[in-house]
């Protein structure tokens, strides 16, 4: 695997930088119990978490339990959450994975990865946010911040999310894991932005693959 090359020294520099940096770090979509997380998380593909906080209130207020979720007509559910962006594929996951959680699970969300990548729409970065926001279980969140900001720092060279996850698996403290996907998402939004990343100003840069390579005067 790609990352697990990387030094033990380089990869407690990083944490401990992160840990100064953000040591609040937490999940930005706002809900109040995992079947909510679940749902926000689903919205938040391809969608700032601050544009599907604008929209989940209305939707928790309107739909309050999996069975509600599993039973909405499919057009009232789309407008709902139209906001979000692919709202036709969102629905739809939404509705069918609370049907499997009204008839299979008393409309409560498992606290298991096993269980959860089994409902529809769900892989393994939505699962692992709802284990750890939710039930304070271990997983490290691979999305794009994550996935861009762990191949610049030299963590990983793998582009599968799942692979890139392995590899952080191997380098990071378990107990680490939650929070330390909070803050390379934070840091991936703040300063390691995708197309013009804030290398000059970053805290991380001497532990940074890519921001050393950037900082190497070019012959």
């Amino acid at each position: 695997m790609g990352g697990i090359h990387t030094s033990s020294g380089k990869v407690k520099s990083i944490l401990k930088i992160l840990d100064e940096l953000y040591h609040d770090a937490k999940c930005s979509l706002v809900f109040h119990d995992p079947l909510q997380l679940l749902i926000a998380t689903i919205l938040s593909a391809q969608c700032t978490d601050e544009r599907v906080n604008k929209v989940t209130p209305a939707l928790f207020n309107k739909y309050r339990s999996a069975k509600a979720f599993g039973e909405a007509p499919l057009e009232e559910l789309e407008q709902a959450v139209k906001s979000t962006g692919f709202y036709h594929n969102k629905a739809l996951a939404i509705r069918a994975s609370c049907k499997i959680l009204a008839d299979r699970f008393a409309g409560q969300v498992p606290a298991d990865l096993e269980s959860l990548v089994q409902l529809p729409g769900i892989g393994r970065k939505t699962a692992n946010v709802v284990l750890g926001n939710s039930f304070g279980i271990p997983g490290i969140v691979v999305d794009t911040h994550v996935a861009r900001v762990s191949a610049r720092l030299g963590l990983t060279s793998e582009k599968n999310p799942d692979k890139i996850e392995q590899d952080l698996m191997a380098l990071i403290p378990k107990e680490k894991w939650i929070k330390f996907s909070h803050q390379l998402i934070q840091h991936g939004r703040r300063i390691c932005i995708a197309r013009k990343p804030k290398c000059s100003i970053c805290s991380l840069q001497a532990h940074c693959d890519y921001g050393m390579d950037e900082s190497t005067p070019k012959a």
